[in-house]
């Protein structure tokens, strides 16, 4: 199958059972393809099924439901509103920019899809609202911005549109009134044992270490029997909920199954419906359906990304979400309403409206109010809610290079020009940038802080080579600068470009042991203190003293032997890790 038949065929599979399938993860930037495969999923889904967008912005309340402020007010009694979800039953959600979705928000929706309702437990009221659909997760991100695992790992079918040309995106091969007949008799559709046995075979196979994404492949292969007209799921079905759901979580390349004759089961009949037939027992099938789906470049998208620890974070991108005075929304807490604090009086009349009737037959003297002049809606400071506010913290990309004669004979060219094509990419982000350089006897701040690329590449070019393996000093250095860009409010990340061969102590002495042992020093402060890091060994073969120093600071290690200025730049990009947002 090409592409799009494969993404159709997902639509046709997903509109058959939305529920059960979760729903689908659709990586595209928005255009034509896109909107035809929307178009197809659409006229596939009953006409009376509810179709409903949800902003990634999308509010508590909105999303999953609340308290109704003015039927509260009028009631005198807590009045719930329903929720996107809870309107959404039977259809599917559309929720746009899922990468851009906030993990809390993505981990709600997931427990929503998890139970099949929405539970309300705040604001002085508990209800439970049913709440089955399928969702359809648009990622509209760039190479680093995927939606929150926790929401895609919950969605049958993950399929990428950006390489569908126009003219590809055709018709589906389903029509309505098919799905509408499988919708009919998926309930009633049968799955063997052999049949589970083959597609968590295969998913452990493909290294998926979850056992939903085998549930979500039964749930898939029932639904291509229903299209197919079966009441009982066969080979050739469950080979295709291995190709679209299994394939595309691989993990690894699975090794080439022995070809072995197929030996009967006891009590199984000729006729089985799931009988492989010609190709053997039934898991190699399904298995061989899903390494066929497998992309070509599997590997290399998971080669370097297997080095990378998982407490790094990337150098720029973003910095930190932080606490801070300005900024945009981030919910709201219970406080006084003292200077500075801004408070959010719609949440304040939200809290206090289930309290009205209550307070209504209070003496107007209870409430601290002359007789006769009882407020009109009782607000008490109990009821007070402060708005929380967060903004991102500005990245500052620290560059540790390594300047002396062990690194700059063969590699410090090469350093140089990985760190230029680097700043460019911060300048980009609008991301801040410093340089310490290390050589002879002492580390040097040649670049403080700054977003000028001119003045950074200047700094480079002069840099020159040379001298002693002062690491230790290079770190300390380097950890410094990252304590005060932390107390300024920013959000530090170290490179540290050098071969590990560290020769200088921290006291200026030499002596390859000791000097070494002062850098793992340093490397496990920098661990200790949570600074996000990665290592670059720029020596012409890989340096076990660099592996030991990558492990000490807990960062990604990247030995790049015999790589040019761009192959460098190009590692560091792909070894970092995606931020925590």
């Amino acid at each position: 199958m090409s592409s799009w038949e494969d993404a159709a065929e997902a639509a046709a599979l997903f509109s058959v059972d939305p529920a059960g399938l979760g729903g689908v993860s659709v990586r595209a930037a928005p255009g034509p393809v896109r909107d035809r495969w929307l178009e197809l999923l659409r006229g596939l889904l009953p006409d009376a099924a509810p179709f409903l967008r949800v902003p990634c912005h999308v509010t508590d309340d909105r999303l999953l439901g609340g308290l109704d402020l003015a039927a509260t007010l009028r009631a005198g009694r807590p009045m719930v509103e329903q929720g996107i979800l809870a309107r959404s039953g039977g259809g599917v959600v559309l929720l746009a920019m899922a990468e851009r979705l906030p993990p809390a928000m993505a981990a709600r929706l997931a427990a929503v899809l998890d139970r099949g309702e929405v539970r309300l437990e705040r604001d002085g009221f508990a209800r439970s609202v049913d709440a089955r659909f399928g969702l359809v997760a648009l990622d509209e991100g760039d190479a680093d911005e995927r939606p929150a695992a926790v929401l895609t790992e919950r969605l049958a079918f993950h399929i990428d549109l950006g390489a569908i040309a126009v003219g590809q995106a055709g018709a589906s091969c389903r029509s309505a009134v098919e799905v509408a007949e499988a919708r009919r008799r998926i309930g009633q559709i049968a799955a063997s044992g052999a049949v589970v046995e083959a597609l968590c075979g295969t998913a452990a196979a493909l290294g998926i270490g979850s056992i939903r994404a085998a549930l979500q492949a039964l749930a898939a292969a029932r639904a291509a029997a229903a299209l197919a007209g079966r009441s009982e799921v066969a080979g050739a079905d469950a080979a295709l909920a291995a190709r679209l759901v299994l394939a595309p979580r691989a993990t690894c390349l699975p090794t080439p199954p022995e070809q072995e004759p197929e030996q009967p089961r006891e009590g199984e009949k000729d006729s089985d419906p799931i009988s492989a037939g010609e190709g053997g027992a039934l898991e190699d099938v399904v298995l061989e359906a899903a390494r066929a789906a497998l992309p070509e470049d599997l590997l290399k998208r998971l080669g370097i990304l297997a080095n990378a620890g998982r407490r790094a974070q990337p150098a720029g991108k973003a910095g930190a979400v932080a606490q801070a005075a300005g900024g945009r929304p981030a919910g709201v807490r219970r406080g006084a309403a003292r200077s500075g604090a801004r408070l959010s009086v719609i949440e304040t009349l939200r809290a206090a409206a289930p309290w009205q009737r209550l307070r209504a037959g209070l003496p107007d003297t209870a409430l601290g109010a002359a007789p006769g002049t009882a407020p009109r809606i009782q607000v008490r400071p109990e009821d007070f809610r402060i708005a929380r506010l967060k903004r991102r913290s500005r990245t500052t990309t620290i560059f540790v290079v390594d300047a002396s004669g062990s690194s700059a004979f063969h590699r410090l060219a090469e350093a140089k020009g990985a760190v230029e094509l680097l700043l460019a990419d911060c300048y980009v982000r609008r991301d801040e940038v410093a340089l310490v350089a290390f050589r002879g006897r002492e580390a040097e701040l040649l670049l403080p802080p700054t977003r000028s690329l001119a003045r950074a590449k200047r700094c480079l070019a002069a840099l020159p080579g040379g001298g002693g393996t002062p690491l230790a000093a290079g770190i300390d250095a380097a950890s410094a600068l990252a304590d005060a860009v932390k107390r300024r409010g920013g959000t530090p990340a170290l490179v540290l470009l050098t071969d590990g061969r560290a020769n200088v102590c921290r006291d200026g002495t030499t002596g390859r042991a000791a000097a070494e042992g002062d850098a793992l020093t340093a490397a496990r402060r920098v661990a200790a203190a949570g600074l996000r890091a990665l290592l670059v060994d720029t020596s012409a073969h890989p340096e076990p003293a660099a592996r030991r120093l990558a492990d000490g600071m807990g960062a990604p290690y990247l030995p790049l032997p015999r790589a040019d200025a761009a192959a460098i730049s190009r590692a560091v990009r792909m070894a970092a890790p995606q931020p925590v947002s």
